[in-house]
């Protein structure tokens, strides 16, 4: 998100590495899941990362319209995610689910404005808020899996 915003020569190193998020997910995911599976969710976490750095993208060059077509996106993909989530998991809730990842927009499009209207106190104090919010979602997905797969998980 800095990278995009402030214009730093960093923005293609940066986005390489948050792009391999999702496969390191589906790394993980596969094993307990299954490729059909963790391939799923690599697919909508790398959708959901790429319509990011596109809603930022619109958001600093001030095209609204294209900002607003997709952050569209981005909460129809959170809707997606935790549809997906709560289909492969019966101890991750739909609703859950949701509410987090709005929230995780929420705090982000706000970091995101803080950022491009130079307010670097409010850009921190956002960034302070979305590590725990982002931990806690974390959290209930490992939560989950333990429920799902104590046998995985017992020593």
């Amino acid at each position: 998100m800095n990278s995009i915003v402030d214009g730093l020569g960093d923005i293609q190193p940066t986005t390489a590495r948050l792009l391999r998020n999702p496969s390191d997910f589906a790394q993980v995911l596969a094993p307990i899941y299954g490729a059909a599976i963790a391939s799923q969710f690599e697919k909508l976490l790398r959708e959901h990362l790429t319509i990011a750095a596109e809603l930022v993208t619109d958001l600093k060059s001030g095209n609204s319209t294209a900002a607003a077509d997709a952050q569209k996106r981005w909460y129809a993909n959170a809707d997606e995610i935790a549809t997906f989530l709560a289909q492969i998991n019966p101890y991750w809730s739909k609703v859950e689910w949701q509410r987090m990842m709005y929230e995780h927009l929420r705090l982000l499009t706000e970091e995101v404005g803080s950022r491009i209207a130079k307010d670097y106190v409010r850009n921190v104090e956002l960034s302070d808020s979305i590590e725990p919010q982002a931990l806690g979602m974390a959290d209930m997905m490992t939560s989950g899996i333990v429920q799902q797969f104590p046998s995985v998980f017992q020593y």
